[in-house]
């Protein structure tokens, strides 16, 4: 099996502009690709989770990676998938999140020896004379034509700005650079960037008379056609510090029924024939034991064997015997904090995470979603005893917190 019918059968490719010229380059090793990363947080996030395990098994394959930072195009903003616009960031943020995402992305890709490089847009772009751009790049640009996307198409309805209007020339100029300065062949990404990749294959014909690739990744969506990713307290991070890897872990053990096929090809580097013998037999108790393997060698990819371990080490204790685990979540309530050596339920459940807002967890109580150490917590208005020390809550079915007084 060649990689270029691997990537068709682990469904990851959504879109391409010459597949036969593709699928020569990628299985012969000789795609150098890029894909583009906007520094709009300090740390990478499952949404980034698709391109990252795409470039490793692309690198993997003998093709080099090119890691593009946007410390250019972040400063304007992709309008692409969004209603609003984004915020707008100072170079200070930029450059401090392209220093977060550099490390984290060495988990994923080898840049010893020249094997990959990562550049940053803001060399180039931020230096640009605007009269030249408007000469040698806007006019090959057709405002009709781009009018027709549907990444614009959805913020004209509210407002399109100039600014946000110049994202799609900016990042076909990304492509054009790296094909004259790095050689750079091919371009790949979200589907939701088609538009803006189909622009930089036809400034590369224009300006220079050559031929580059476009191809987009799928989007990670869940069974519902939502971006997988998000939890009640927000994005699930790679960095330990907002995400901890035993929440991480527990995010892909939960996954609905309907997605966990998907995400093991998809995410994973199991082999392909392991996991369609899986759907094949797939069963209650199978099913268990897939999502088990999704959760843990998610978690090994972003952190390693070792808390991956332990990750599954807790998470089987818990569903085993319910009992509490050092490698639990928890939450450290001072003991000033209490009233009478207790707690509301529905402060206790915000201050621990486990809800957003009291009126989020008022529900979650009266709904029978409540459990504190193993008894069903069913009284909005009452407190719940810390005296001992520490106890454990438990939301829903699977989700389990320790709260400890220190």
């Amino acid at each position: 099996m060649t990689v270029f019918e691997e990537l068709k059968r682990r469904g990851l490719i959504a879109q391409m502009t010459d597949e036969k010229e593709i699928e020569e380059l990628v299985n012969a090793g000789k795609a150098t690709f890029y894909i583009g990363f906007d520094p709009t947080a300090d740390s990478l996030h499952v949404g980034h989770f698709m391109a990252l395990c795409f470039m490793k098994r692309m690198q993997m394959a003998g093709n080099k990676p090119i890691v593009l930072f946007g410390g250019g195009t972040a400063m304007i903003g992709d309008p692409s998938g969004r209603t609003d616009m984004r915020k707008m960031l100072t170079k200070e943020e930029i450059n401090h999140n392209i220093e977060c995402f550099k490390k984290q992305m060495t988990r994923f890709i080898d840049f010893s020896d020249g094997k990959a490089i990562a550049v940053n847009n803001g060399d180039w772009l931020l230096n640009l004379n605007y009269v030249d751009v408007l000469r040698d790049v806007g006019v090959h640009f057709s405002v009709n034509k781009m009018l027709t996307f549907e990444c614009y198409k959805q913020r004209m309805e509210r407002g399109l700005t100039f600014l946000e209007f110049n994202y799609m020339i900016m990042q076909s100029y990304d492509f054009y650079k790296l094909y004259k300065d790095h050689g750079c062949n091919m371009e790949f990404g979200g589907d939701d960037q088609w538009a803006n990749m189909l622009g930089g294959t036809e400034l590369i014909r224009r300006k220079l008379g050559k031929d580059a690739y476009a191809m987009t990744i799928t989007l990670l969506l869940n069974s519902e056609g939502k971006k997988m990713g998000k939890t009640e307290k927000g994005a699930v991070w790679l960095d330990p510090e907002k995400t901890p890897p035993y929440e991480f872990f527990q995010y892909w053990r939960n996954v609905a029924d309907a997605d966990v096929m998907k995400c093991l090809k998809m995410l994973t580097f199991v082999p392909i024939e392991e996991i369609e013998e899986m759907e094949r037999t797939m069963e209650g108790a199978q099913l268990n034991k897939a999502k088990e393997l999704l959760a843990y060698e998610l978690t090994k990819l972003v952190h390693g064997e070792e808390e991956a371990d332990k990750a599954l080490e807790a998470a089987r204790a818990l569903f085993s015997a319910n009992s509490a685990s050092e490698n639990m979540p928890s939450t450290e309530i001072a003991a000033d904090e209490l009233i009478g050596g207790g707690m509301n339920i529905l402060d206790l459940l915000v201050r621990c995470g486990l809800a957003p807002s009291k009126s989020e967890a008022r529900r979650l109580v009266t709904q029978n979603g409540i459990a504190v150490n193993d008894e069903k917590f069913t009284d909005p208005k009452g407190s719940v005893d810390l005296s001992s020390g520490e106890v454990i809550i438990k939301k829903g079915k699977k989700v389990f917190h320790k709260a400890a007084v220190i």
